[in-house]
């Protein structure tokens, strides 16, 4: 008899084949993800670093927070905005320096973290976590008017 047809070995053998493939392929999109996400963050920080540039440039000094205060930046409650009248939870006072300040892309991860030096509005720091490496930066970082920088993690 002339049987046409795959044995049970030869189905395995490609299960098997198929399953490497979906493991190999999953962890290299976990990885691209992970980049995705510190990219972003990045751009993000540098978005708010452009704003807050040209609150600067209009008011001679940066939002102030309460002294030695911070803001958690696009947590959608307290600060949001960024107007006329510095961090806020809505936009109410005009100009609009950015109407939807940005939050982490992460859920449930560490936010940005707004704050000015002890009351001193001629100087702040963003604080950010990334997941990975980008370039020389990893783990914490710390976004001043000079630019991005590593930081030990609280």
């Amino acid at each position: 008899m002339n049987k046409k047809g795959f044995t049970l070995i030869e189905l395995l053998v490609v299960i098997a084949i198929i399953g490497l493939l979906s493991t190999l392929a999953v962890v290299a999109l976990s990885s691209a993800r992970e980049k995705a996400r510190d990219s972003k963050r990045l751009s993000d920080l540098k978005q708010i670093q452009t704003a807050l540039e040209l609150y600067y440039t209009d008011n001679s000094e940066y939002p102030a927070t309460a002294v030695g205060g911070t803001f958690t930046l696009g947590d959608g409650a307290t600060a949001d905005c960024l107007d006329g009248g510095g961090i806020t939870g809505a936009c109410a006072t005009a100009p609009t320096y950015m109407g939807l300040v940005p939050s982490d892309p992460q859920t449930g991860t560490t936010d940005y973290v707004y704050q000015d030096n002890s009351g001193d509005t001629s100087a702040y720091d963003i604080r950010a976590t990334l997941e990975g490496t980008v370039g020389a930066l990893d783990d914490c970082i710390q976004m001043t008017p000079s630019g991005i920088l590593n930081i030990a993690c609280p």
